[in-house]
């Protein structure tokens, strides 16, 4: 479904990304793992273009993306959840989830979508005229990933949905990681729970200064015993 091949980028003079290769396969849930830094965050804001690559290439089901504008990334299939849950504050809870929606024409099943999110999020349904800003850290989350699944996706990118949350409400929100994939949508996750993610995931790749290196199972990271000292404790 998704090939990043030899992909860089730079930060002004800093080399985020260099010469970054990952496949992702329909119907997978993928992990990305490593230290603060290591260039997680930006693999999947390059593949949303929510940056700019310096060179490579990204392929999304066969179509060359790496040039396309974050917009028409959307359009192709690819929603992106950011780091932050950067909801919209002073918005309602169902306004993020109309505007998750925007490139989208059928109003009438935009309609069934928010009420399907309602029924995944019951917290978002009893408070769907509630400005998301007032919202708990886990409540917000919630918005960020329903918001992004109102796009209708085949890939999904997950950044640190469990962070800053308490582990009930983590494993809430990894419960419905898991179900979306189980209902057809392909999910690339990076997580700072290293241990969560590989226990959730299919594959799991390791990056350090901006480069993958180590691949591999789920199963198999998780015991790999220099993924165990470095990152699962």
């Amino acid at each position: 479904m998704l090939e990043i091949n030899n992909l860089s980028v730079n930060y002004g003079g800093i080399q985020a990304l260099q010469d970054l290769n990952l496949h992702i396969d329909a119907g997978e849930i993928v992990t990305l793992i490593g230290a603060n830094g290591a260039g997680k965050t930006t693999t999947l804001r390059a593949i949303s273009r929510l940056v700019s690559s310096r060179s490579g290439q990204i392929i999304y089901k066969g179509k060359n993306i790496t040039d396309l504008r974050p917009d028409q990334v959307v359009r192709v299939g690819v929603a992106h959840s950011p780091e932050g849950r950067r909801v919209l504050a002073r918005q309602t809870v169902l306004d993020n989830l109309e505007l998750g929606a925007f490139l989208r024409s059928d109003r009438w099943a935009v309609k069934a979508d928010i009420e399907k999110q309602f029924q995944i999020f019951p917290r978002l349904g009893d408070r769907r005229n509630q400005l998301a800003g007032t919202l708990s850290g886990g409540e917000q989350q919630m918005l960020a990933i329903a918001r992004a699944v109102m796009s209708r996706p085949q890939l999904l990118l997950l950044d640190e949905p469990s962070l800053g949350l308490a582990p009930q409400i983590v494993r809430e929100i990894l419960k419905t990681i898991v179900a979306l994939n189980q209902s057809g949508v392909t999910i690339l996750l990076v997580e700072q729970n290293a241990t969560l993610a590989l226990q959730n995931a299919d594959r799991g790749y390791v990056m350090e200064s901006g480069t993958i290196t180590i691949e591999g199972k789920a199963s198999d990271l998780l015991s790999n015993e220099r993924v165990r000292q470095a990152y699962l404790g």
